[in-house]
């Protein structure tokens, strides 16, 4: 037998846990995002079902923050059935949710005292089954909470989405520690097209996608979600140079 060194060997163990994740993501479920660019990203072509995903909101306070709830809800909108939103402050603007395609009378709110709280909701609804998407906002999410959402979701199918929000700016170094989220997205608001009337066009946003198991980090300029839950390649960045080079994420904490 040949002997090979660790770094090798380590090398030639992280390849294949890659290609059995790789074909188990893509053996599963997927809710394909729409937009050709971002599901290319994504192994099976879409965020898994059955798994947990994670996104925050970019440094720019709560003004990205509403963003990273628009962009859940854009996700929520486009599963089948009732969704759990578990939160810790009464400040969701369900009339803005709906316009992101996520209706009220879809959506079920859970309002917890702390993290813990929301963490055991959440493992309970992903463990019963039969909700289109379960939605916690989390201040903090260690590796052992974050793996047992994950197994609750591969369970029964349901999607889990931790939506990071935090009080105090300190707060957010949490965010960098790993998780067990297939995926982590971070959305900031970009100014809008300018309008040749006074007004104010769509939405758009820097969607980094920071994480993604068996894939590659990447970030997008995309139109914010219409009333269908959907993102877009604004039409004036389509021809290609939407790459978001200008809006590095140094620039947004």
């Amino acid at each position: 037998m040949t002997s090979v060194g660790p770094k090798i060997a380590i090398e030639h163990l992280r390849a294949q846990i890659e290609r059995i994740e790789g074909r188990s993501l893509r053996a599963r479920s997927v809710l394909p995002f729409g937009v050709a660019e971002v599901d290319a990203r994504l192994p099976g072509g879409g965020l898994v079902l059955g798994a947990l995903h994670e996104v925050a909101g970019g440094g720019n306070g709560a003004v990205d923050g509403a963003a990273a709830a628009l962009f859940v809800a854009g996700v929520a909108a486009r599963t089948t059935g009732k969704v759990l939103w578990c939160l810790t402050r009464p400040d969701l603007f369900a009339p803005a949710l709906a316009q992101a395609g996520l209706c009220p009378d879809r959506v079920l709110y859970v309002e917890a005292d702390d993290d813990s709280t929301v963490l055991a909701c959440m493992e309970e609804a992903l463990r019963h089954g039969g909700l289109g998407a379960v939605v916690g906002e989390l201040a903090r999410l260690s590796m052992t909470a974050s793996r047992r959402l994950h197994l609750a979701a591969e369970g029964t199918g349901s999607i889990g989405v931790a939506l990071r929000r935090w009080r105090r700016q300190t707060e957010t170094v949490d965010f960098g520690q790993p998780t067990a989220a297939v995926t982590r997205w971070r959305i900031s608001v970009l100014p809008s097209a300018p309008l040749p009337v006074p007004g104010v066009s769509r939405h758009r946003w820097l969607v980094e996608l920071i994480r993604t198991r068996a894939g590659e980090s990447a970030d997008f300029v995309l139109e914010a979600c219409d009333e269908t839950g959907r993102l877009a390649v604004p039409a004036d960045l389509a021809n290609g140079s939407g790459a978001a080079d200008g809006w590095r994420r140094g620039a947004f904490g």
